[in-house]
């Protein structure tokens, strides 16, 4: 699957004075991928679920 055909999106959280300072998250049933907002056509990272879930784990909820 292209970065194309992704559907990107950002936390609810995020700052909207600074639209392009964010963290986009695209979702597969295999993968995750996370892109700079600034720079979408960059190379971006991919984890499993699983290394996602442990990620946001070691963040506080708000």
């Amino acid at each position: 699957m292209s970065t194309a055909e992704l559907h990107w999106f950002k936390s609810s959280y995020s700052d909207s004075s600074e639209p392009g300072d964010c963290v986009e998250v695209a979702t597969t049933p295999a993968t995750i991928h996370i892109r700079d907002s600034k720079t979408p056509e960059a190379p971006h990272l991919t984890v499993t679920p699983s290394t996602w879930t442990t990620f946001l784990g070691a963040f506080p909820v708000r």
